[in-house]
């Protein structure tokens, strides 16, 4: 079972508060399907060095979106477990992610990554960006404060 047509996630009805719960998403609001997945584990190659040792990624076969990942710490512990609540946008046939969660087992915290409820304007489809959108001088122009 995977997160998928998140769709009660994405309602400007709700506010951020509503979404996010202690120690988890509200539960209510969240759905998931029977899907058949991708599993795909990478290692760490040997003498390099990153915060994850090992992850499994399972991936939606049919919008190939990582569902799922799991992070394992140097000891092969379960350290974070990630979470994509899929929705699909038809007016665009595109997929897309209603919210993204990443849970630390360890420290017994998550993020919220995503969230659009509150937003005046959600996802731009079309926009075409150029190398100089992304200069440094570009993204403090586009910065709010």
């Amino acid at each position: 079972y995977i997160p998928y047509n998140s769709y009660k996630l994405e309602s400007p009805n709700l506010k951020y508060k509503e979404i996010i719960q202690p120690g988890h998403l509200n539960q209510d609001l969240t759905r998931y399907e029977l899907h058949r997945v991708w599993e795909v584990v990478a290692t760490l190659k040997p003498n390099e060095r990153h915060i994850y040792a090992k992850r499994h990624y399972f991936i939606d076969e049919d919008s190939w979106q990582i569902a799922y990942a799991d992070h394992y710490d140097g000891r092969g512990q379960l350290w974070r477990v990630g979470e994509g609540h899929a929705s699909y946008h038809y007016q665009r046939q595109v997929s897309t992610y209603a919210v993204e969660a990443l849970y630390d087992i360890i420290a017994g915290r998550y993020i919220a990554l995503g969230l659009k409820n509150e937003e005046k304007h959600g996802i731009e489809f079309g926009f075409a960006a150029t190398g100089a959108d992304y200069t440094p001088a570009a993204l403090r122009n586009a910065g709010i404060r």
